[in-house]
């Protein structure tokens, strides 16, 4: 036996637990596989009957009449995902300044939320709370005659929209607007209406990103002026978004969001340090058609490179992630 010490040599020597894929197994720090039930996907719903159109800047992604919309979500409930997120497409001509069709209980959304709780009881079913697809303008709130997105009147609205598809039958109501005080005016309008069980997922921070665009497409819903930057937040800020967590969750939120994904696992990391409730990560579309287009192209194997992106989430402190891959996921656990 060799008795000699090099003191050259490391003491330490990490790639010891990196050696086998057993010894990997011991000092995993999460699970290496991905969980069908922590994804979420989201899915686009459009007026008409056997309707079904791809999202030119998101393929495999498409918008659906809600007859259309239940076969896919019978095809995705049998693959084990059993949460998604739904977006309305709203028809120009039921969109104004004032966003009323947002509250309207027959409107888009509330015929698509009873009609696939009617067919899927057990789905969790997750509803948008936000003017975007009502306005005119592409805003999250009405606006004044200088363009300045009103906050209160704003909130009032989302008020009426959020018991809307809470009485259709939502399970989680998520506004995402990012007006002031929308949690505890929304929370307090459950609670009189008996909706206590309703959860509200608050998109606490939502950042003003470029990585929207595709989204917008698929909504229909472009900015015809300025930008989101007067209520969503601004990517160079950390400490602003731990304060809108923090205030959401005393106003009542039960679930938190951070959104775009991927460009902000800090925040996901730094919600996770300051709130023992469940943060939800958004990747967006964005993200989706980066990695699309590169999988397309043949820059990346997509397979591992997807993963690879659910699993830094999960490391970084993520519950849940709503992501547009969900399906594809799903298939590729089979």
């Amino acid at each position: 036996m060799q008795t000699n010490f090099n003191a050259s040599f490391p003491l330490n020597r990490p790639r010891r637990l990196r050696q086998n894929k057993i010894i990997q197994s011991l000092n995993a720090e999460i699970s290496p596989i991905i969980e069908i039930s922590r994804l979420i996907y989201p899915v686009f719903v459009m007026e008409g009957q056997n309707q079904k159109t791809e999202i030119k800047s998101m393929p495999g992604i498409y918008r659906f009449s809600i007859d259309l919309l239940l076969k896919e979500l019978e095809e995705v409930y049998k693959l084990g995902l059993d949460k998604i997120a739904l977006f309305p497409v709203i028809e120009p001509n039921k969109k104004n300044n004032t966003a009323e069709e947002a509250y309207n209980p027959d409107n888009l959304i509330n015929k698509a939320i009873r009609a696939i709780k009617k067919e899927f009881p057990k789905l969790c079913l997750i509803a948008d709370v936000a003017l975007d697809p009502f306005t005119m303008h592409g805003h999250d709130g009405i606006c004044d005659e200088k363009n300045y997105i009103l906050n209160d009147e704003t909130v009032q609205i989302l008020v009426k929209m959020a018991l809307c598809q809470a009485e259709a039958g939502a399970d989680i109501i998520a506004p995402s607007d990012m007006m002031d005080g929308r949690v505890l005016q929304i929370r307090e309008a459950l609670e009189k209406n008996n909706f206590k069980n309703t959860l509200i997922l608050s998109y606490s921070a939502k950042y003003a990103s470029g990585f929207y665009g595709p989204f917008r497409e698929a909504l229909g819903s472009s900015l015809q002026f300025g930008d989101k930057t007067t209520y969503q937040l601004s990517p160079i800020n950390a400490c602003e978004a731990e304060k809108e967590i923090l205030l959401d969750i005393n106003e009542g939120a039960d679930l938190i969001m951070v959104k775009p994904g991927l460009p902000y696992l800090d925040i996901i990391y730094r919600a996770s340090q300051i709130s023992h409730l469940p943060i939800i990560a958004y990747s967006v579309s964005g993200e989706y058609s980066m990695l699309k287009s590169a999988a397309l192209n043949g820059y990346l194997d997509e397979r591992k490179a997807v993963e690879e992106s659910i699993l830094c989430f999960r490391r970084a402190g993520s519950a849940a992630i709503i992501t547009y891959y969900a399906k594809q996921l799903a298939l590729w656990q089979k």
